[in-house]
């Protein structure tokens, strides 16, 4: 008799190496960014002339800038200018796209869903970069036109997802059950539709917010982000141009920490979509 193979137990979603990782790695940004409300080596502000471009040391972990001032204190605050900034655009981004794509599923195939969807293939067609721009020139440079301007760029992302994950939901024999219950469409999107498509909201919700970082970073490095001198990552990679033969760390440490937060948020992304779509969980295991 042949023996039969023991059955392997199937790997969890959230003991992925990529899931950890980013979950490691997105919350030293996110304890950087809160430590740094109260406490940080230096004022990231203070300037300090007679202490100006010295190398990392135990002094100053990561060196200092042209003007004397700490960059790893910067750097702890600019996580969280970083931070604040991807929390507003894509909570902004969220809320109001993902109403306009529940909206246009109830109204699907009329004029409503057509004006929804042709407006966000309007608004996809300005990039954050180009929406800041017009948005400064109307209303000057700052940390708040650049929640605008991204929240703008991803706004047709979840507009169009939560429409097509609605009419998913719509055509399932739940809501139709609910239908014939005699609810109200708009009471069946909050109680049914929404709660079966939160998930996937949330998983490109994270995807954004690393994208929502990336974009805050280069608008800070057109200097239409964050404005001086509150420290952004974006603004030091800028302001280190000039030195960069000579004291290559002041861009090596900023563009270090915005790659690794675009990462992290990306994995855990990433490991949020294995929870979610569990045929993507099955390919793996």
């Amino acid at each position: 008799m042949s023996a039969v193979a023991p059955r392997s137990r199937p790997r969890r979603w959230w003991a992925s190496p990529s899931f950890l990782t980013g979950l490691l790695l997105g919350g030293l940004v996110v304890a950087m960014a809160l430590i740094s409300h109260l406490w940080t080596p230096y004022e990231p502000t203070q300037m300090a002339i007679l202490k100006r471009l010295r190398p990392p040391s135990a002094e100053h972990w990561f060196g200092t800038d042209q003007f004397g001032r700490d960059v790893f204190s910067m750097i702890m605050v600019g996580a969280r200018k970083s931070l604040a900034v991807g929390l507003g655009a894509v909570g902004l981004g969220l809320t109001v796209g993902s109403a306009l794509g529940l909206v246009a599923a109830i109204r699907r195939d009329g004029w409503l869903d057509n004006l929804i969807m042709r407006m966000a293939d309007f608004s996809h067609a300005f990039p954050a970069v180009l929406s800041a721009i017009m948005i400064s020139a109307v209303w000057g440079p700052g940390m708040m036109n650049a929640v605008i301007a991204i929240a703008l760029f991803s706004l047709p992302y979840f507009a169009r997802l939560a429409r097509g994950a609605a009419l998913q939901c719509w055509a399932l024999d739940y809501v139709l059950a609910a239908r014939a219950a005699g609810l109200t469409e708009m009471a069946i999107t909050r109680q049914h539709v929404l709660p079966n498509i939160a998930g996937v909201l949330v998983v490109q919700a994270t995807i954004q917010f690393a994208l929502a970082i990336l974009a805050e970073a280069g608008l800070s490095y057109l200097g239409l982000g964050t404005q001086p001198p509150a420290p952004s990552w974006g603004r030091m990679l800028n302001e280190a141009q000039t030195f960069m033969a000579a004291q290559p760390w002041l861009a090596i440490f900023p563009g270090a920490a915005i790659a690794l937060s675009v990462l992290a948020f990306n994995l855990l992304g990433d490991g949020l979509r294995d929870a979610v779509d569990p045929r993507m969980r099955r390919s793996r295991d």
